[in-house]
């Protein structure tokens, strides 16, 4: 596990995954609240199960990486797909084929960032993605907020992201559940998708409903494939780790020939 030092003197903790020769790096990104310890074991078993590198990093306000150091705007999720992520692709992966794995708002970021077109982009999975405002993502995060309020979340939190927790979850929380970030839609990005896309959801997601893949499906502009799991809630890789290993590697294999 290592430090890489952005151009502002900002440091982003990375772990990787080593794996084949020849194989597409795969690059994790977390959800709103994750962290590289809250994926757990996934990337690992994903990795040896492909053959394929790995790296998952904190973006900036979470885990070991730099806090944050101004407010969220509307393009948070841009900031992230547009300007960090390609500072980390280019300094640790420079010439590497990729696929990018990100879950909920790293799978924003991941569709955002493909949109670009990447050259050496290979395929995204999306796992409880998001690309519009949802009611049930608002109900989701007030009923996290007042579980924090309560203290339920705040150890938890405490323990992927030290002393920077509280700072995160509010800016996590505030930012979605603004009547300025109701209008944050990024469907408009999705035809210029060439990169095939496996967009994975529960059913039960807390924070989304089906319409999230519906949209992400029907309007890329290459191949996408939804797959909903059933009594799965808004993270498949912890609710299902075997199943979602065995879907995700299937696509990995398909789009690395």
């Amino acid at each position: 596990m290592s430090l890489l030092t952005l151009d502002a003197d900002q440091r982003l903790f990375y772990a990787a995954h080593p794996g084949d020769e020849g194989r597409p790096v795969l690059v994790f990104l977390h959800e709103g609240l994750g962290s590289v310890a809250q994926w757990r074991d996934f990337p690992e078993q994903l990795c040896r199960r492909t053959g394929c590198p790995g790296l998952v990093y904190d973006r900036l306000g979470h885990g070991g990486s730099s806090p944050l150091q101004r407010p969220r705007t509307i393009d948070y999720l841009h900031d992230c797909a547009l300007v960090e992520l390609p500072e980390v692709i280019e300094a640790l992966l420079p010439g590497q084929p990729f696929i990018l794995v990100g879950h909920s708002d790293g799978g924003s970021i991941s569709l955002i960032f493909a949109a670009t077109k990447p050259p050496l982009l290979l395929g995204v999975v999306a796992v409880a993605a998001h690309v519009f405002v949802e009611q049930c993502s608002l109900d989701g995060i007030k009923k996290a907020m007042a579980a924090f309020a309560q203290g339920k979340l705040q150890r938890g939190l405490a323990r992927l992201h030290g002393e920077k927790s509280e700072a995160l979850f509010k800016a996590w929380a505030d930012t979605w559940t603004s009547p300025w970030f109701a209008a944050w839609n990024i469907e408009d990005l999705l035809p210029s998708i060439d990169v095939p896309v496996l967009a994975l959801q529960g059913r039960d997601d807390q924070y989304g409903t089906t319409a999230q893949v519906a949209a992400i499906v029907g309007k890329s502009g290459g191949s996408a494939t939804p797959l909903l799991l059933e009594d799965c809630g808004h993270a498949p890789h912890l609710d299902f780790l075997e199943l979602t290993l065995d879907l995700v590697s299937c696509f990995v294999n398909r789009i690395s020939r």
